[in-house]
């Protein structure tokens, strides 16, 4: 006779399962995005959107609560979509704030303001990138993607204590860990984008790359381009050219990105070698 304290069969099989499951590992936590802005209904479109992408997503309508926030380590934070205008305690005043505390957490300017002088400032103050609020949220979606992938801070905290990862080619560094490029020992103050191409041609010195290949680079794979079927590459021309005078403001003899007319670009390989 069994005892009447036994779970029946079936409860115990149901059970076992249970446990089973519960022994198994873990999946990928969800990467937590941090959204600062003031305007109530941006804030929530925008939070419901990156929520339905698979971010978790944590918001603030203020620059004080925000910092408050990313200055405590318990606190996670993968990226900041940071908003410039704001009462009291701006964009700018939050960013400048958490690099002198030296939290290095990828921060974007998401703003209504396009002027290059805004963008200029973000990014000497460690932005990694600056986004027009008008843009379409697949780009928004791109550069986060560029961002959370290979990143895994913690309110500001990088992986372990690990020496920073590091890409040379002659007189160019790149900071593949926080995403920067050097030239000549100084830095060039790219964009997350500006930084991808970058870093796509030069690890392919001496590679001949389409106008195709940089623009499925910047927005996603067979995303379809304006201004007929070969619009993409007015827009990839733009992004080279604006790469090539932050290099040049730096150093006036800046020839690495040559041109392939008709097909696309090639970083020069120092070697001489072509591929």
């Amino acid at each position: 006779m069994s005892d009447p304290q036994d779970p029946p069969e079936e409860d115990a099989s149901e059970m076992s399962q249970i446990m089973a499951l519960r022994n198994l590992p873990d999946s990928e936590p969800a990467k937590t995005v941090v959204v600062v802005d003031d305007d109530d209904l941006f804030r929530e479109s925008l939070g419901l959107n990156l929520s339905e992408e698979g971010y978790r997503v944590t918001d603030f309508d203020n620059g004080e609560d925000a910092l408050a926030y990313l200055m405590d380590k318990d606190c996670p934070a993968d990226a900041v979509l940071l908003d410039w205008r704001m009462p009291v305690l701006d964009g700018l005043g939050v960013l400048r704030r958490l690099r002198e505390a030296r939290i290095e957490v990828p921060v974007i300017f998401l703003t209504v303001l396009n002027d290059q002088i805004y963008e200029e400032a973000a990014l000497k103050f460690g932005a990694v990138d600056f986004i027009e609020k008008s843009r379409r949220l697949s780009i928004i979606l791109q550069r986060l993607k560029l961002i959370t992938e290979g990143t895994k801070s913690q309110g500001g905290q990088t992986q372990g204590d690990s020496e920073a990862k590091l890409f040379r080619l002659s007189k160019l560094e790149l900071r593949t860990d926080i995403r920067r490029a050097f030239w000549d020992g100084k830095q060039v103050d790219l964009t997350l984008t500006e930084y991808a191409i970058v870093h796509f041609l030069a690890a392919r010195a001496g590679a001949d790359i389409t106008y195709r290949q940089i623009y499925d680079l910047v927005r996603g794979k067979d995303f379809v381009a304006g201004y007929g079927a070969d619009g993409y590459r007015a827009n990839v021309r733009a992004f080279i050219k604006r790469i090539r005078k932050k290099f040049r403001d730096l150093d006036d003899t800046f020839e690495e990105i040559e041109n392939y007319p008709g097909f696309g670009y090639r970083w020069r390989d120092p070697s001489g070698a072509r591929g």
